[in-house]
């Protein structure tokens, strides 16, 4: 039998959406080990102007007990 947590985690990118969910992966995988996949809770982009300056994901993290 596998146990699996999930957990909820807030990245940001420059660039998209798909970097910050990326980047957000490659953050918690210093730390966390096993995971298994990742759900887009949510999507917000910031802007200044006419600008998007900076796009956020929030994210809720599956991964493996060992």
């Amino acid at each position: 039998m596998s146990i699996f947590k999930v957990i909820e985690v807030i990245a940001t990118s420059e660039d998209s959406w798909e970097e910050a969910t990326r980047n957000a992966v490659k953050s918690a995988s210093k730390t966390i080990k096993n995971i298994k996949s990742v759900y887009v809770k949510e999507q917000k982009a910031m802007v200044t102007g006419e600008n998007i300056t900076e796009f956020r994901v929030i994210l809720k993290i599956t991964f493996e007990l060992t």
